[in-house]
């Protein structure tokens, strides 16, 4: 009789297995996951308010089973059974509060994109070449991002996502240039803000959405 008490003891003491849902995450898988909303509203699947209250979801998420609920209905954006782990060979600069980062080019293209992390500053020169800076699924750490450009005779192309925004009244300079806004939210709210400065000597400064399609 004692070992079939004892037996049964046990047996109330048992815990429920852990499934891949009930498995903590971590600050990077949760920050993949608001870079794959950042997607889905570049791709029309969100719209401004969806984005701002799935995204709040996911930074207060524990679980994998939490986190993987503000993305349940975006077809092709869930892992199955868990969130995405993050990759464990590459980790991107920390840049601290007010940091600049500077990027410098001569008779040559100068290029950024994908999920490129962004200092709070920025500062581009580039001669006699062409630049673009791609938003789309860059990770930006700060609400204000400043740009101060400092281009001649090259085409300098911004694209920032949907929900951002575009700042360029401080530039000082369009020489020989042009500059055309195709995403019409300067001076609008949005988050994150671009604030471009500086000049544009002898060529064109195009601002863009991502571009729906194959292509980009």
């Amino acid at each position: 009789m004692a070992e079939e008490e004892t037996t049964g003891a046990e047996t109330a003491t048992e815990t429920k297995p852990l499934t891949a849902r009930d498995i903590r995450v971590s600050d990077d898988e949760r920050e993949h996951v608001v870079a794959v909303l950042q997607k889905a509203i570049g791709l029309g699947m969100l719209n401004l308010d969806e984005f701002t209250e799935r995204t709040d979801k996911a930074l207060a998420s524990r679980t994998r089973g939490e986190l993987n609920a503000v993305l349940t209905d975006l077809p092709g954006l869930l892992h199955p059974g868990s969130a995405p782990a993050p990759a464990a060979s590459y980790a991107p600069p920390a840049y601290a509060p007010g940091q600049r980062l500077e990027l410098n080019a001569k008779y040559s293209s100068l290029q950024r994109g994908g999920p490129w992390q962004v200092p709070p500053a920025l500062v581009v020169r580039n001669k006699y070449g062409s630049t673009k800076l791609d938003f789309t699924e860059a990770r930006v750490s700060t609400p204000v991002v400043e740009i101060e450009l400092d281009s001649k005779w090259g085409s300098v192309e911004i694209i920032i996502p949907p929900h951002a925004a575009i700042d360029y009244n401080a530039i000082t300079e369009i020489k020989f240039g042009s500059l055309d806004d195709k995403t019409g939210s300067n001076g609008r709210a949005g988050n994150p803000r671009y604030v471009l400065t500086g000049r544009v000597h002898g060529g064109s400064l195009v601002i863009r959405n991502p571009r729906r399609g194959l292509f980009g």
